[in-house]
């Protein structure tokens, strides 16, 4: 492991420290598993993205909705 030096301003210190003593965990265990939270977060949206986009139009006809299509209010009335 790395270690890193990281400068917060006093109110995000004081939250990081209460948090850390409410999950019984250090302030740098605390950091970390944030940081690999939204890191994990990160990837798995990529991972939907790409496989989103890769699919086939599929019922339209083979081809993507219209930004017009795709919100289209009238029928909400």
């Amino acid at each position: 492991m790395r270690n890193v030096t990281v400068t917060l301003d006093e109110e995000t210190a004081r939250w990081a420290r209460m948090e850390a003593a409410r999950r019984d965990v250090s302030v740098s265990s605390l950091l970390r598993e944030l940081l690999r939270e939204h890191m994990g977060g990160r990837v798995a949206y990529a991972g939907a993205m790409e496989r989103y986009l890769s699919r086939s139009p599929g019922n339209l006809g083979g081809r993507r909705p219209t930004r017009e299509e795709l919100h289209d209010r009238a029928g909400l009335c």
